[in-house]
């Protein structure tokens, strides 16, 4: 970890979390805001491993520079650490046609906030992110490729959305979902077309089927 991700991770900050979100801009399926806690004041119970917790996201990388395998690896690695407080929170695509896309995100930083097991003192959030005010917080640009913490809630947010996206995918197996993921690819348009809106379109962001066929032949 370089010294300006150690800036972040300072002795008076006890519990810091990481927000970031996956699924602002598919056609298709939910928002998902993943966070990652961790307690700066927790060391290994043998002296002969002084590290900080931070340590452990070494060579950590934001969810769209990692494979699904290694996604899935840093998943599980997260998920099962105990020095690690997880969460993440869907935010529907009804939500995002009744509030829009920027409402349904903030909505889940705070409901996702809520899961924590104490009040962080440090939210650090991606790009425009941002928490209710009475949280501590600082909002980096491209903090998901500079913080490790983000990274590692980028992560949280991608599988959680993916697998989400794979159920969906069992369900309605004529759009290819555990392909794109609800994303505006051009087999999804081709799909569209041919089968016209599902349940879990996001009718806002799809317009109408003629639309759709603009897309396509763009």
């Amino acid at each position: 970890m370089n010294n300006k991700n150690k800036q972040h991770y300072k002795h008076s900050y006890n519990f810091i979390v990481g927000i970031d979100e996956a699924g602002r801009g598919p056609l298709a399926g939910p928002v998902c805001v993943g966070a990652v806690g961790m307690m700066m004041n927790v060391r290994p119970a043998t002296s002969d491993l002084p590290r900080w917790t931070a340590e452990l996201l070494e060579g950590i990388k934001e969810s769209k520079k990692l494979s699904a395998k290694k996604r899935e690896e840093w998943f599980k690695v997260l998920q099962e650490n105990p020095e690690f407080e997880c969460h993440h929170v869907f935010v529907s695509h009804t939500a995002i046609d009744n509030f829009g896309i920027r409402k349904a995100v903030l909505f889940g930083v705070e409901k996702v906030l809520e899961k924590f097991s104490k009040k962080p003192d440090l939210v650090l959030l991606d790009g425009s992110l941002n928490a209710p005010e009475e949280y501590n917080q600082e909002t980096i640009i491209k903090g998901d490729e500079k913080i490790p913490l983000i990274s590692a809630g980028s992560i949280i947010a991608k599988v959680s959305r993916d697998r989400v996206m794979m159920n969906m995918h069992k369900k309605y197996p004529e759009y290819c979902f555990n392909e794109h993921k609800g994303y505006g690819t051009k087999k999804h348009f081709e799909k569209i077309i041919k089968h016209g809106f599902c349940d879990i379109h996001r009718k806002t962001f799809c317009g109408n089927v003629e639309a759709c066929s603009v897309n396509l032949q763009g």
